[in-house]
């Protein structure tokens, strides 16, 4: 009887604001999700949508020997410090050296948009170090977030690159198993796969990938489509993510693919044609805080709450969670009958947390990491609702099934606004974020959130009406507003007057 094939796994995640003052230390990992042995790890994520079940599923498909290494996600900001990248790469390099000889492939769940203090491709210098220890035959498969800033290095270095297909990400699970099922016909010999990509002159997709609505739709068909030729194995869009300064960039097309690699390159460049051809339509309209809060103070409150996404404190982006501009409005605009959160807010937590519940409390609320950055600390008196320790159960399409938590939180009624206050930053994206803190946001006439698309999956179903607005906060949509030094220009919105054709004969596909 055949030996199983014996795959190595590993989960290391960040998106990498580097506009952001917060450095991604090794305690902001430890904080958030990260099982640093492979039984805890699959016992917190192996039964829910992370790219690990997948994995398993795979695993339990084909029969493998899989070897888990450690499962690590950190919120997005600012650069990974070299500590934590050492203590988090070291044992994935390290097991794979161990294994050295007895290892038939790798499979990773990485995110595609890691900076860290010492290099601006985590994820290529990551590979990088596997192949040093592995050598160039052993199949890497790397499943990767929508918004991966893919290098060429990462194409280089790992075979099979399948990214997520959808935003809000619901499918990290399928992308977990997609990526094990190609891995699995490598390592028997049936394929021989490697990955191309077509890179455009943008700091991303226009609308950010969106996968709900636009043009992303019938790209998303072609890249089905296109998969149904035999030597194709995945076709991956990814938007890119914008609010890093790094060269490598942009949104990208990718092609994991064997045979006629011309041809599959002409195909990647036509999906990546037709988001240059579409990059002037933006299909958000994003409001000012004052517009929000008069829509807000005028909604009827009939058919479902107006739900309120501030893009621009996105604690999902890197943002800071705390911008008090859009709470502000609100209060100014006499909105009631609502709620709002987060705000990241540790200090206050602490304040609050030694006040009993039914009392009421005067405290500057907010605004503290950065206040020319949607608001500074604002003056409230509120009424203390709830002391928790932010513990919640996520049931929602994207995180349903796991254990989740803000840390110590507050809930804190201001002149009918029920505000999250918590200690660890997290964009909303679950109804179990409000709803485990005595919240129910299906029956408030508002709900204004934080958070940039994801929150779609879970608010849309429940709500009257959703707006998105801009804050000013560290997220918001308006690049023009941080400085790029290190981006290649030209690149768009940056630039306006970009000749397509002249840039790809410059540099290349």
């Amino acid at each position: 009887m055949p030996q199983p094939f014996r795959v190595l796994s590993a989960e290391l995640a960040h998106e990498t604001n580097t506009f952001s003052i917060r450095p991604t230390a090794f305690a902001q990992f430890e904080a958030q999700d990260c099982f640093l042995d492979a039984d805890t790890a699959i016992a917190a994520r192996g039964n829910s949508n992370t790219e690990l079940a997948g994995f398993a599923d795979a695993a339990k498909a084909h029969g493998w020997d899989l070897r888990h290494v450690l499962s690590a996600i950190a919120q997005p900001a600012g650069r990974v410090t070299r500590d934590a990248f050492e203590r988090l790469a070291g044992p994935i390099v390290d097991a794979a050296r161990q294994q050295r000889g007895k290892l038939d492939g790798i499979l990773l769940g990485l995110h595609g948009a890691m900076v860290t203090e010492q290099v601006d491709d985590g994820e290529g210098e990551l590979l990088r170090r596997l192949r040093d220890v592995v050598g160039p035959e052993l199949p890497i498969a790397v499943t990767l977030d929508l918004h991966a800033n893919v290098t060429d290095a990462m194409c280089r270095l790992a075979d099979i690159l399948v990214s997520y297909r959808t935003y809000p990400h619901v499918d990290m699970r399928g992308t977990g198993l997609n990526a094990g099922n190609i891995l699995q016909r490598t390592m028997a010999g049936e394929i021989r796969p490697r990955t191309l990509r077509a890179l455009l002159p943008m700091l991303d997709e226009t609308n950010g990938g969106r996968t709900d609505v636009g043009p992303m739709l019938a790209r998303l068909q072609r890249a089905r489509a296109y998969e149904h030729n035999t030597d194709v194995f995945a076709v991956s869009i990814n938007a890119g993510f914008a609010r890093a300064d790094i060269t490598g960039i942009g949104p990208t097309v990718l092609v994991t693919a064997q045979g006629d690699m011309a041809a599959h390159q002409h195909f990647a460049d036509s999906i990546a044609d037709d988001i240059w051809q579409h990059r002037h339509e933006r299909i958000n309209h994003f409001l000012g805080v004052d517009e929000a809060a008069k829509m807000a103070r005028d909604w009827p409150g009939t058919g479902g709450p107006l739900v309120i996404a501030d893009y621009a404190d996105n604690p999902g982006g890197g943002g800071y969670g705390d911008a008090t501009a859009l709470l502000k409005a609100l209060l100014e605009a006499g909105v009631g009958d609502a709620c709002f959160g987060p705000i990241v807010d540790p200090q206050a937590v602490r304040q609050l947390q030694l006040a009993p519940v039914g009392s009421q409390v005067t405290l500057a609320l907010g605004g503290k990491t950065d206040a020319r950055l949607g608001g500074g600390p604002l003056p409230v008196t509120g009424t203390v609702l709830l002391h928790s320790d932010g513990r919640y159960f996520a049931d929602g399409p994207m995180t349903g099934g796991l254990d989740k938590s803000w840390g110590p939180t507050v809930v804190l009624r201001v002149d009918g606004i029920d505000v999250l206050v918590v200690s660890l930053p997290a964009q909303i994206l679950d109804l179990a974020q409000f709803t485990a803190f005595g919240i129910q946001p299906a029956t408030k006439k508002v709900v204004a959130l934080k958070s940039m698309q994801h929150f779609r999956a879970a608010f849309e179903p429940i709500a009257g009406k959703v707006i998105v607005c801009d804050s000013g906060a560290l997220c918001t949509p308006n690049y023009t507003s941080f400085p790029y030094p290190a981006v290649p220009r030209p690149i768009f919105p940056l630039d306006q007057d970009i000749d397509l054709a002249a840039w790809r004969a410059g540099h290349g596909a």
